[in-house]
């Protein structure tokens, strides 16, 4: 029997790059200080790196699949010359009001369980790691432990509702990733 793997699933905006709204220009794309050497870290130790990200603005008509995928390949470039690889990134491009409900959009758990069975993941050794209460709720969902940074929205959201409590509380992705 393989071993399972251990996975860090990371919400993109306000996680590993600055939040600007509707990211829809590969330019406005920025690394947040800190990702580079937190992806390293978390490499090192063992994890396998997985962006589960909602991707509205495609529902809402804000920008395209192929202007995505043009900002994740710009992702992916930045990783690379820095030596680091994502294992996947999986994102939901759907919006209740506009398309419909689906079992990817977080907080359902339809993107960790996809991950999950394409790398074998033990979800009760992964961490998901996002700026809000959503992605706490997706990681409590999932049975993953649950990391809430302060980076994006996280200073705001912390605060918001008693009942969605995440595991850890750090002040980004590199304190994270130290702590472990």
């Amino acid at each position: 029997m393989t071993d399972k793997n251990k996975a860090i699933f990371l919400d993109r905006d306000g996680v590993i790059n600055k939040e600007v709204g509707y990211l829809s220009n590969p330019d406005e794309f920025e690394l947040l200080v800190g990702t580079l050497e937190a992806l390293k870290i978390l490499k090192e130790k063992g994890f396998i790196l997985i962006i589960i990200t909602n991707q509205a603005g495609i529902a809402r008509g804000y920008y395209s699949k192929e202007i995505l995928e043009k900002i994740h390949d710009k992702m992916r470039i930045l990783l690379k010359k820095n030596e680091i690889v994502l294992d996947d990134i999986f994102y939901c491009p759907h919006h209740p009001d506009f398309t419909g409900e689906c079992d990817c959009r977080k907080p359902k758990i339809g993107m960790i369980r996809k991950a999950q069975k394409k790398h074998n993941i033990d979800l009760l050794k992964s961490f998901m790691v996002g700026d809000t209460l959503n992605d706490v709720k997706t990681g409590l969902t999932a049975n993953c432990k649950t990391v809430l940074v302060l980076t994006g929205y996280g200073s705001e959201e912390q605060n918001k509702n008693d009942l969605i409590k995440p595991d850890f509380i750090y002040e980004n992705l590199l304190e994270f990733a130290k702590s472990l």
